[in-house]
């Protein structure tokens, strides 16, 4: 829902409460609008997937190109952006905590010119077409190498990055990336902090982070376990934890500013395999439970975040990890709570130019859609990615069919 908050709708609900009372009328029933369904796209900007389609400062092409993708959202029966404005703990807006991103204009930061923000361009731009907005942040990666990069230094960021002005928070992964040690007190505040500065900034109706929590098992944090691990019967407890600690934070303190901003995310598509844990899904895939040290179904019992949207990219009948099996379990993950579910779609694989393929065509999608439907507490999609809809004009009509004249709700 799009916020439109502010002290005159305080004034008014204070002034009709307390005439009711004195009056002694009974107060109304709350009044409570069902949310209509989601249909989110995910609009990219690390390594320049969907926004921009290449670095630059000029206002123009970053507004026009901003335009372009809202108006494919609009043809597609779309009604939410989830657009990705912190993809290496940088800043497609003006922040206090974080520079410019390279990704944006080029180099790490550097502004746009004229004084351009892109994040409130997006905002106001989305919600005049009756869209929401909702940014999406990767709360621990410091930076993305490719695979033709050399490992990242820390020297190389802007000198007031915090990476460099707190060094101690910062690991180096085997992977060739610099990470935010999620153990650190300190990090975790830092990650709340900075969202809290988008929400206080800029009208967006969410935080929304991805599926990327720990990089691995191997991450380096001996030393922070030492220091803050004591009591936990082991280290993968400890991570998991971590992980908790700053969902069910940052939950609580965007709820504090904001409670009309929603905060969810979108995990990888499997929790744990059954044959590694009991309540897991009759899967054979990676392991978010396991991998990443992310508990989506704590989440979920505890009520700390809004919606979860799982990325369950994978096709229906695909024998490691079934995309119906998958639906199935989520759904019964969700019986209970007041969390919503969505599912994330993997528009990127549509279009596949195998005739073999189940991803040939738009039937796939079709199908995912249809299926979605059999279950009640499904509450909508979110399609990864732009560029997707981009290149294959009929996934947007197949979207248009299946989502007419959806809209949210001001």
């Amino acid at each position: 829902m799009l916020k439109r908050t502010g002290p005159l709708c305080f004034l008014v609900i204070l002034f009709v409460l307390t005439t009711g009372l004195t009056a002694g009328a009974v107060a109304p029933e709350k009044t409570i609008t069902e949310r209509p369904p989601m249909r989110g796209l995910w609009v990219a900007s690390v390594l320049n997937i969907d926004y921009p389609s290449k670095p630059t400062t000029d206002p123009a092409v970053l507004k026009a190109e901003a335009i372009t993708i809202l108006e494919t959202a609009e043809a597609a029966g779309l009604n939410a952006i989830f657009l990705q404005v912190r993809p290496t703990a940088d800043a497609f807006y003006q922040s206090r905590y974080f520079p410019w991103s390279r990704y944006l204009t080029g180099s790490q930061g550097l502004a746009p010119q004229d004084g351009f923000d892109p994040l409130l361009f997006w905002v106001e731009e989305s919600h005049r077409r009756g869209l929401e907005l909702h940014a999406w942040l990767n709360p621990y990666r410091i930076t993305r190498k490719t695979k033709d990069e050399p490992a990242h230094d820390i020297a190389a960021l802007v000198p007031w990055h915090p990476a460099r002005l707190y060094p101690h928070l910062v690991v180096h992964h085997s992977d060739g990336n610099l990470y935010f040690d999620p153990g650190i007190p300190q990090a975790r505040q830092l990650i709340i902090d900075s969202a809290l500065e988008l929400v206080e900034m800029y009208d967006i109706d969410g935080i929304h982070f991805d599926d990327y929590f720990y990089p691995g098992t191997t991450f380096d944090d001996a030393a922070t376990y030492a220091s803050y691990g004591v009591g936990y019967a082991s280290v993968e407890d400890w991570r998991r934890d971590n992980v908790n600690t700053l969902i069910r934070d940052l939950h609580q303190a965007i709820e504090a500013v904001d409670p009309e901003v929603r905060f969810g995310i979108s995990p990888f598509g499997i929790w744990a395999n059954k044959s590694s844990h009991p309540l897991g899904s009759e899967t054979r895939g990676n392991q978010t439970y396991f991998s990443h040290y992310a508990d989506p179904l704590a989440w979920i019992q505890e009520g700390t975040i809004d919606y979860i949207a799982p990325q369950i990219y994978w096709h229906i009948g695909f024998d490691i990890a079934d995309y119906h099996t998958l639906l199935a379990w989520w759904n019964q993950a969700m019986a209970g709570s007041a969390v919503d579910l969505y599912i994330g779609q993997a528009a990127y694989r549509v279009g596949n130019s195998d005739p073999a393929s189940p991803w040939h065509g738009i039937s796939e999608m079709d199908r995912q859609l249809q299926m979605n439907t059999w279950y009640p507490l499904v509450k909508g999609s979110i399609f990864y990615n732009y560029s997707a809809l981009k290149r294959n004009p009929d996934l947007v009509t197949l979207l248009k069919h299946h989502f007419p004249e959806e809209k949210t709700v001001d």
